[in-house]
């Protein structure tokens, strides 16, 4: 599989680190060179300097090509506008992004992107903890 990613913070890295290591194609976008410094040192793919909502930027780093695309920027107005440029200008199969404000949710639903609302995951993890089946299981 080849897949994009735009952002190189904790969740970028990783996901690149575990995508490379099953030997996907990975490339990954991000807008300061010192957070490539999150990948591996055995990382087998491509870092490139650029914004993720840039057609060109996106060209360069193989869009076209690409059968997957994830946006995991610190900003949810990037995140949206680059999924939105990947599923809708480059037709990019499978796109995803994440989504701090749980709130927007719909907005993202109704522009037919798929988005992971870390905030809502985690809530409904602690949530689960707090039941009182998990104290008996624990």
């Amino acid at each position: 599989m080849n897949v994009i990613i735009v952002g190189c913070g904790r969740v970028g890295a990783q996901l690149a680190a575990l995508l490379d290591a099953e030997g996907h194609k990975v490339t990954v976008l991000d807008i300061d060179t010192s957070s490539f410094e999150r990948l591996p040192s055995s990382f087998g793919g491509t870092s490139l300097l650029g914004d993720g909502t840039n057609q060109k930027v996106l060209k360069k780093a193989g869009i076209e090509g690409a059968d997957a695309f994830v946006a995991v920027t610190q900003e949810d107005n990037c995140n949206v506008m680059a999924a939105q440029v990947a599923k809708h200008i480059f037709s990019v199969r499978k796109v995803v992004c994440r989504i701090y404000d749980p709130l927007r949710k719909d907005v993202y639903d109704a522009l037919g992107l798929e988005a992971i609302s870390p905030t809502t995951v985690f809530a409904q993890l602690l949530k689960e903890k707090l039941e009182p089946e998990a104290e008996s299981a624990s």
